[in-house]
């Protein structure tokens, strides 16, 4: 046939009216002839039968393609869509059923289209669940006015449609919605250009004073904790080093086992070295004191003087706000 050489060179997205009048010059195929195709196509999976086929089909894509024009999409992306359609539909086409191609393949030109148009309408997808893709593509239809539904109109659509009226309150204020950028257009000049977010949304973690603070903290709690341990014996700094400070934290029983002494001793060495740091801190905010355990929380409390203007601070490594020890287990 001369006119697949014809469509084979062309695309709807390269000049739309010129693929339209060559796929509408396409011969419709006859019963006879569309069964005898088919029968090629599932037998003996002969791949020219399957083009013949969709070429002698594509006219009615393009008549279905016109029905969602009112979307404000491309005709010949849509096109292009169920044509997809159109090929999914062919390879699954069972002669045997007694149905004529263009009945069956129309749920997968229209299914094609449907994805296409909910991905692309907006930035955002619109719609997600089954109910929602319904409400879609017959919401419009079934709205008599462009304003906004009344409760029994929203009840009796929800009705049709075997929906449930929230889904349909929820629906048409997406549709109505609009996108908006987050950024002015460079040639907005207009009085409008402060309802752009960028001109009025605000970064608090980008603030200097802040970063400033959190650092000269950082520096000052650190310092303050190397001065405190620096005061201890070196088996109490080993200890805590085990305990608080290394990766892979210690247990009692292994520091045990290091000293030959009891795990009995060990907590108490560490509870007395931990004591007598947050005594020599209490003139700052000891982050090891108050955030290691429930416990040592409540016992020294008065380590903190100033409880009030402390922010709540995660706990981090040494290296961060404050003394820096997370927490362990035994």
């Amino acid at each position: 046939m001369n006119y697949l050489q014809t469509v084979d060179q062309m695309a709807p997205g390269q000049n739309l009216a010129a693929y339209l009048t060559a796929v509408s010059s396409i011969p419709v195929l006859t019963v006879e002839e569309e069964r005898k195709l088919s029968e090629r196509l599932y037998y003996q999976s002969d791949l020219d039968a399957a083009r013949q086929l969709i070429l002698s089909h594509m006219r009615f894509v393009a008549h279905i393609a016109k029905s969602y024009s009112g979307y404000g999409l491309p005709q010949a992306d849509l096109i292009q869509e169920g044509n997809v359609g159109l090929m999914k539909a062919v390879k699954r086409f069972n002669p045997e059923k007694g149905v004529r191609l263009v009945s069956f393949a129309v749920h997968w030109i229209k299914a094609e289209m449907h994805e296409y148009i909910l991905r692309n309408w907006r930035i955002v997808k619109v719609a997600t669940t089954k109910s929602q893709r319904k409400l879609f593509f017959n919401l419009r239809s079934a709205k008599k006015s462009l304003a906004w539904l009344t409760n029994d109109e929203v009840h009796a659509v929800a009705e049709d449609l075997g929906v449930e009226p929230k889904v349909v309150r929820l629906m048409e204020g997406r549709m109505s919605a609009h996108d908006a950028s987050f950024d002015m257009a460079k040639d907005d000049d207009s009085d409008n250009v402060y309802q752009a977010p960028a001109n009025y949304l605000e970064d608090h973690h980008t603030d200097p004073l802040l970063h400033v603070e959190a650092q000269d903290w950082e520096e000052t709690s650190n310092r303050n904790l190397s001065n405190a341990m620096a005061q201890l014996d070196e088996r109490s700094i080993d200890i805590l080093n085990q305990r608080w400070l290394s990766e892979e934290k210690a247990t009692l029983h292994d520091l045990a086992k290091k000293y030959n002494i009891s795990a009995e001793r060990i907590r108490q060495l560490e509870k007395n070295a931990m004591k007598k740091i947050c005594g020599i801190c209490r003139h700052f905010w000891c982050f090891w004191c108050a955030r290691v355990k429930g416990k040592i929380n409540r016992k020294y409390a008065q380590c903190l003087p100033d409880r009030r203007r402390i922010p709540d601070v995660p706990r981090v490594g040494i290296n961060s706000v404050g003394c820096g020890h997370a927490s362990s287990t035994r």
